[in-house]
């Protein structure tokens, strides 16, 4: 249950021991899994305490939106852009951010390729895999993943890192780590951005390097 968002700091100390013992269950090292604080929609007097703590990397949903919190403050962290990628924003989104959670589509494998050569600059890089075939989640769909990677690599010269996916909401998320996983080990991807406040200690168990957590750091998102 998430700690209510009057002490955010408290908050981030429990979800970070909480990692750590959910790495050390299944016999992994707690400094393998990085947290990813989702800061989207939160107000800075609930980040700068966080940030304080000691956190240093960051997930956001909208180029804009982070810009406007992260100009002037990011030095010596790491921002992750983990929602959906329009093409029209692919300039700010390379210039800005560290990691570009969510190429998801050619058109944007693309427009990335291109701007990182104008820019000299290379996000990391991981694809977005809609495990569940939901038509409403963006994501390439998993009997699509290996064609999409090779692509990337073979036409446009990107070499994601790693990938991403957000289970469907109803259904046990195991099944869809173990997939993400088993398509990054036949990809030759070592990175997996997978599971959130209400299931991260799955995804560790799984396998995850990276877990997105929002509302158990911060609490619930103003409406």
């Amino acid at each position: 249950m998430a700690t209510p968002p009057d002490n955010p700091a408290q908050a981030y100390h429990e979800v970070v021991a909480r990692i750590a013992r959910a790495a050390q269950a299944c016999g992994r090292d707690p400094a393998a899994v990085t947290l990813v604080a989702v800061s989207k929609q939160q107000p800075w007097e609930a980040i700068a305490p966080v940030l304080t703590a000691g956190q240093r990397v960051f997930g956001e949903n909208r180029v804009q939106e982070a810009q406007a919190r992260w100009e002037n403050r990011s030095d010596g962290l790491t921002l992750h852009l983990i929602g959906p990628l329009q093409s029209n924003k692919v300039r700010e989104a390379v210039a800005f951010f560290d990691v570009v959670e969510s190429l998801d589509r050619e058109k944007l494998a693309r427009a990335l390729a291109e701007e990182i050569q104008k820019q000299g600059r290379a996000p990391r890089l991981y694809v977005q895999i809609n495990t569940g075939e939901e038509p409403q989640k963006a994501g390439v769909i998993p009997a699509e993943a290996d064609a999409f990677i090779a692509n990337c690599r073979a036409t446009y010269g990107l070499e994601p890192e790693g990938l991403m996916c957000i289970p469907p909401v109803d259904e046990p998320a195991g099944p869809h780590f173990a997939l993400l996983a088993k398509i990054a080990a036949r990809n030759a991807l070592s990175k997996l951005s997978m599971g959130m406040s209400g299931d991260f200690e799955t995804a560790i168990a799984f396998g995850a390097t990276s877990v997105r957590i929002g509302s158990a750091v911060f609490g619930d998102r103003p409406k």
